[in-house]
């Protein structure tokens, strides 16, 4: 229904964003880093999901369409909510939730408020089917501010080329990362090599 809305800050709290957009006021509900970081007089735009159930009507927003569409994949998730997909999206950024999910970091999103580790367990277990290898070369170039497909960082292509290869070999999207991770020297090899020592330590078992 809405897709961004974009205008002034007109005044924020903890958890919302009010944007003056000619003269109407959008109060959009934000994670606590993109509260933090938003100013009053700032022009924003936020990317927009608009959650309707017969007990709430909210509008959700995000500065990044992957922070977008991760919140839309969590809510997917059993058990998790919009509360608890932003309260995620507070304590870990996109990029680190990636991470957490590939190499079964459960501790890191045990942090979130609310989830504990059964919980976390759980989002990794759903998320792993989810969540896709080949998204990581744009949510990585969202974090160091770059436009996606864009990034000249030939070593992160060659990290990236080695687990999807993985992947096509059958391997789990987990254990294509936590394989390539776990390569001393990775970034200086090129992706031939790579596979070939990460599959010496899939079947090492390490």
């Amino acid at each position: 229904m809405i897709s961004f809305v974009k205008g002034m800050v007109a005044y924020t709290d903890n958890e919302n964003i009010v944007i003056d957009n000619h003269g109407i006021g959008y109060r959009i509900k934000v994670t606590g880093r993109t509260a933090a970081g938003a100013g009053r007089g700032q022009e924003m735009m936020l990317y927009t999901h608009f959650y309707v159930r017969e007990d709430i009507m909210a509008l959700y927003g995000f500065e990044s369409r992957e922070e977008l569409t991760v919140f839309g994949i969590l809510l997917g998730v059993n058990g998790i909510g919009p509360k608890a997909a932003m309260s995620i999206l507070s304590t870990l950024t996109v990029e680190e939730l990636y991470y957490a999910v590939f190499s079964d970091d459960a501790k890191s999103i045990a942090r979130t408020p609310g989830i504990g580790p059964k919980g976390a367990k759980r989002v990794i277990m759903e998320l792993k089917d989810k969540l896709k290898l080949t998204d990581l070369e744009s949510v990585e170039a969202v974090a160091v501010g770059e436009s996606p497909g864009t990034s000249g960082d030939n070593d992160s292509d060659q990290i990236m080329d080695t687990m999807e290869a993985l992947t096509a070999l059958g391997y789990s999207n987990g254990e294509a990362y936590r394989a390539v991770h776990k390569v001393k020297g990775a970034s200086d090899m090129d992706a031939g090599e790579l596979l070939k020592k990460a599959l010496q330590i899939i079947s090492q078992g390490i």
